[in-house]
């Protein structure tokens, strides 16, 4: 992916990988403007970083989707990258009963958000010279994490949607490219100064280092072991890292 000169869009681009992903790219000349819904983490991260905008997004709603993408194209015709980075974690019970009000809003969140959100605005993208939709899935879209089954089932799908996706528009001006994170300290599942998770810095560092080649799939080398696992012996490195998880930092 071209680093410089774009006009870029994040979800979720107020906290966590999303504002890493904002403030990394802003640094390098881009317009960038983030989304989210907690107006307080957007008004935060722009006014630490002079010249980047905001818009509140509910990626959960189909409505406001609509409403922000009408008027995303018509005040940044030059717009040309979208990054599906917002999403929610929450723990589940996949050996009982899921409480269905957690099961909508991930699935709501997680997948029907940025397939809503880069159908509303692939038009415009697709009139561009050059354009990139890039979605952030998951480590755990290939080995799942247990105790958050419904949101690694949703980074899974995201995953064969991306697949689709970039097929058909394979002949386009349009790219479709894919961040894989491992786990990453975020307040996702309050991993901040989770000793096991790799620092917020390093990933985004080496992430932005990898999207500025011609890779589809943005990997950093400790989510490599989770993408090269699916296949017939799948199971024993998902038995594995899960087994790890429920085990206390240091033993």
């Amino acid at each position: 992916m071209k680093l410089t000169e774009n006009t870029i869009f994040i979800t979720g681009g107020g906290t966590g990988i999303g504002r890493g992903l904002a403030e990394a790219l802003h640094k390098l000349g881009n317009k960038v403007i983030i989304s989210g819904r907690r107006k307080e983490h957007l008004d935060a991260t722009t006014k630490a970083n002079p010249g980047m905008d905001s818009v509140e997004l509910d990626i959960s709603d189909s409505a406001n989707i609509a409403v922000v993408a009408k008027k995303l194209t018509a005040d940044y015709p030059t717009l040309n990258v979208l990054i599906n980075n917002a999403g929610i974690m929450l723990v589940d019970d996949a050996a009982g009963k899921i409480d269905d009000q957690l099961l909508t809003s991930t699935i709501t969140t997680n997948l029907l958000g940025p397939i809503r959100l880069t159908s509303a605005l692939i038009e415009h993208l697709k009139k561009q010279a050059k354009s990139t939709i890039i979605y952030n899935t998951s480590a755990l879209a290939f080995v799942p994490l247990a105790l958050t089954a419904v949101y690694s089932a949703t980074k899974a799908a995201l995953h064969s949607y991306v697949l689709s996706q970039r097929y058909k528009l394979k002949a386009s001006s349009v790219s479709i490219l894919e961040i894989s994170p491992p786990w990453v300290q975020t307040d996702l599942l309050n991993s901040s100064k989770e000793p096991r998770a790799m620092p917020l810095k390093a990933f985004i560092e080496e992430t932005i280092k990898v999207l500025g080649t011609n890779a589809e799939e943005i990997l950093v080398e400790q989510a490599k072991p989770f993408r090269n696992n699916p296949g017939p012996n799948e199971s024993g490195l998902v038995t594995q890292f899960n087994d790890s998880m429920i085990a206390t930092p240091g033993q």
